[in-house]
């Protein structure tokens, strides 16, 4: 028998001990923003030039159309206890046919590193694309300056399949860009806790 057609219309409120994911809102966006204007998130994901005036607008239009997008998933990162918008989790690239997509992740900055946040976030909507949703593959690519993701990501199970050489250029210098992905096979071995870290 085969599995419905993965889609990602179906907005879902997951639930963990440190972090909730939430559909975004127009509320979310002056918080899109401030990830937006903070340098180390630009670095970190390899995003040049200057934001531009209009940002916020942008923010809230991009925020206000998710609730009808059937391939691409937002959820805010929010912590439980206060509803501080932390961030935010997405798959995209939905590829219906080969039931895989992209992740990416983004946290606002020092009030948000070390706490535990990126991995159980991350965790949640892995657990979601995999059980939920039906995805077989979920990739990512995070560049070599960011050692930091690239161990929660490996945390979580992604595995290593390669390295894009000198895939971006950054502030005078090549950076290499390594390609991760975790199967669903993988995710019903190990639900996130691989055994090896």
């Amino acid at each position: 028998m085969t599995s419905p057609t993965p889609s990602f219309v179906a907005k879902p409120t997951l639930i963990g001990k440190r972090v909730l994911l939430r559909p975004v809102t127009v509320a979310d966006a002056p918080g899109l923003v401030e990830l937006l204007n903070d340098p180390d998130v630009r670095r970190l994901t390899g995003t040049h030039g200057q934001v531009r005036p209009g940002v916020l607008e942008r923010a809230e239009a991009l925020y206000s159309a998710q609730a009808a997008e059937d391939d691409e998933l937002y959820l805010a990162v929010v912590e439980p206890a206060t509803g501080e918008y932390l961030g935010e989790v997405v798959l995209e690239d939905l590829d219906a046919d080969n039931r895989s997509c992209s992740f990416r992740i983004a946290l606002v900055g020092p009030r948000a590193f070390g706490r535990g946040y990126g991995t159980e976030a991350t965790r949640l909507i892995l657990a979601h694309a995999f059980e939920a949703v039906g995805i077989h593959r979920v990739g990512l690519e995070v560049f070599d300056f960011n050692p930091r993701a690239r161990h929660v990501y490996e945390r979580v199970g992604f595995v290593h399949e390669g390295t894009k050489r000198q895939a971006l250029h950054w502030q005078g210098a090549w950076v290499d860009a390594h390609v991760l992905a975790v199967l669903a096979d993988d995710w019903s071995r190990h639900g996130g806790f691989p055994a090896s870290r």
